[in-house]
């Protein structure tokens, strides 16, 4: 495991390294994907590529599963990868944007990277041994999710997605949600706002529509932050829903968006 995370952290590092380097003023999309407005540049391909290379030229028998390049089988060991979370944040130059790489050894998720790299943060975890947020030329931080946040007092992460029928649900459920918590934060990135819940920059986070890449990695770390991830109704995180919180505000947050549906996509 060890080692798994070791590879994760360092390729996380290069290839945000890399973005930061080659981001030019203003990043042109090459592609969409499920609408007008979700987008892919060059940069997330590239990125991908140089993840791909670095993963598969130390362990060229794993599986790697990529946002931008589909999935390659492989053996008891999966690598989990998005290139660019955050790519419309990265278009027009604001910092919430990571690169993101998850391990999943037989299926179960064992260590997680997410480089911040506009931040200079980089969020790391091993199932067991705890999440840790490191800093060049500071002492690593152990991660701790806030706990005993009741509801209203919590202030809680959401994003939002592509297509216009799911922004209009989202829109009502956010309406209706509002008003029953301190305040409403979305910053535009899956991996950087699990994250944020396992520093406790948040005390919660819930969203329709992200997939494993996204979610994957930040969601490890914000587990071994003691935080809890799941969906709805006892079902695992996933694209209907992911929701993360301390225990206690997940029950208290969950039961608040069953009734709102916002599962729905119209």
């Amino acid at each position: 495991m060890s080692d798994l995370l070791e590879l994760a952290v360092a390729v996380a590092r290069e290839a945000g390294d890399m973005l930061l380097a080659e981001r030019p003023a203003r990043p042109a999309a090459v592609a969409t994907k499920s609408s007008a407005t979700d987008v892919v540049t060059e940069l997330d391909r590239a990125s991908e590529e140089l993840i791909r290379a670095r993963i598969l030229g130390a362990r060229p028998g794993d599986a790697f599963l990529g946002e931008e390049g589909g999935s390659t089988a492989g053996g008891r060991v999966r690598w989990i990868v998005d290139p660019i979370d955050g790519t419309v944040n990265f278009m027009y130059g604001l910092p919430d944007w990571a690169v993101s790489i998850a391990v999943e050894v037989d299926g179960a998720l064992v260590a997680g990277a997410v480089n911040v790299a506009p931040r200079g943060e980089l969020f790391a975890a091993a199932r067991g041994r705890g999440a840790e947020l490191l800093r060049d030329g500071r002492p690593a931080e152990r991660l701790s999710c806030n706990t005993g946040v009741p509801l209203p007092a919590a202030l809680i992460a959401t994003g939002f997605g592509y297509l216009p029928e799911r922004r209009a649900v989202q829109a009502e459920v956010l309406a209706r949600v509002l008003p029953r918590v301190r305040d409403i934060r979305r910053g535009g990135s899956c991996a950087v706002d699990l994250c944020s819940v396992a520093a406790g920059r948040v005390d919660g986070y819930y969203e329709r529509g992200p997939q494993e890449w996204d979610f994957a990695a930040g969601g490890l770390v914000a587990a071994e932050a003691g935080a809890r991830l799941g969906g709805l109704r006892g079902r695992p995180s996933g694209p209907a829903l992911t929701l993360c919180a301390a225990p206690g505000l997940f029950e208290e947050l969950h039961d608040l968006l069953v009734p709102l549906d916002p599962e729905r996509d119209a």
